[in-house]
């Protein structure tokens, strides 16, 4: 696994996996190809030792073939994906396009470049998520590798659809291919369209925190540096073939997560009164609670109630263990969006 083919490397889970794998794994050339839309962004790999970004679409079937053979890539991670169910409500076409025919489009390259004459040592790791079981009722037991799917919203079903293909490619032409299924991310460099980032600048801007119907839908919630672990245990302890549940092992409503976001901004305002200048439209900042700013909004269309994880599997057969709980993941994420204003505040003024 010396030589890495990442794509959706500029993303959010994808950049974050860049910048866990260089530093756990000096030695390793990554290939990140990325077509940097919306959600990926050259900043965030920035700067990472030996990691070279290729502007591209997965969809350029000769491309990606071109990079496994120059690199001489053994490994390729695959992220680049749509990812936002609201996106995916309004606009389906696009993770058809990216999710379906993309990955098929690095499935199509990989089995040439790696099963052609002899073959060679290789790995297709394929990331998917929890999303493609459906929705659990309160009492159902967590979702498990062998529960049927059932996706709800054209993102979830997209990412079934890519997750049947990956493993067809395994059991029809050999093609040593894992995935894994994860739960809700956050942390660092994820784009404020999702819950947690979302709901940090918008207290940062004393803009109204927007909670879908009663705020109870429940999610288990999976910092991005666990997540990439597992990953990295799946590439070095994966039987190829197999899937595996990557969770956080913390199961929250919504309106827990909404409100320990608003408890943790008033802290960290309260511990360091120079916020209060650099963010005067903060409620702290006027002596309010920022949880004076949540609003109950109509519920949107499909929205499952309920995912859990059972991590059993992977515990067992890849020794994936979370070390980050909610509390503490949280806080340290904050920390990282309160110190670096210069990488989401671009953002927010190229979307306004």
């Amino acid at each position: 696994m010396s030589n890495l083919l990442v794509t959706g490397g500029a993303g959010f889970i994808g950049g974050n996996f860049v910048h866990y794998w260089s530093a756990k794994h000096p030695e390793s050339q990554v290939i990140v190809l990325d077509s940097l839309t919306y959600a990926g962004n050259e900043s965030t790999i920035a700067g990472v030792p030996r990691a070279q970004l290729v502007v591209g679409d997965i969809l350029d079937t000769q491309l990606v073939k071109t990079l496994l053979r120059e690199h001489e890539i053994s490994t390729l991670v695959h992220f680049a994906a749509e990812s936002h169910v609201d996106r995916s409500i309004s606009g389906p076409d696009a993770f058809i396009e990216t999710n379906i025919l993309g990955t098929n489009s690095l499935l199509k390259a990989a089995r040439e470049v790696w099963l052609s004459g002899s073959g060679v040592p290789h790995r297709f790791h394929h990331i998917s998520t929890d999303e493609v079981f459906g929705s659990l009722g309160p009492q159902d037991p967590a979702f498990s590798e062998t529960t049927p799917y059932a996706p709800n919203s054209p993102y979830s079903a997209s990412k079934a659809s890519s997750d049947h293909l990956a493993r067809a490619y395994h059991h029809t032409y050999g093609l040593e291919v894992t995935t894994t299924n994860c739960s809700n991310n956050y942390g660092p460099y994820q784009y404020p369209e999702k819950l947690i980032p979302l709901f940090l600048l918008n207290a940062l801007s004393g803009k109204p925190l927007p909670i879908y119907g009663d705020g109870m839908n429940v999610r288990d919630w999976l910092h991005v540096e666990d997540h990439c672990r597992g990953i990295e245990a799946c590439l070095n302890n994966g039987v190829p073939g197999e899937t595996y549940n990557i969770g956080g092992g913390e199961e929250l409503p919504n309106l827990a997560v909404i409100d320990e976001i608003c408890a943790q901004v008033d802290k960290a305002f309260a511990a360091d009164p120079s916020l209060a200048e650099r963010f005067p439209d903060a409620l702290p900042a006027k002596g309010r609670p920022t949880s004076d700013l949540k609003t109950f909004v109509e519920d949107r269309k499909g929205h499952d109630r309920r995912y859990a994880i059972d991590e059993t599997k992977a515990k067992a057969e890849l020794g994936y263990v979370p070390v980050h709980d909610f509390e503490g993941g949280l806080s340290s994420t904050l920390k990282w969006y309160l110190e670096r204003e210069d990488w989401w505040k671009p953002l927010q003024q190229a979307k306004a």
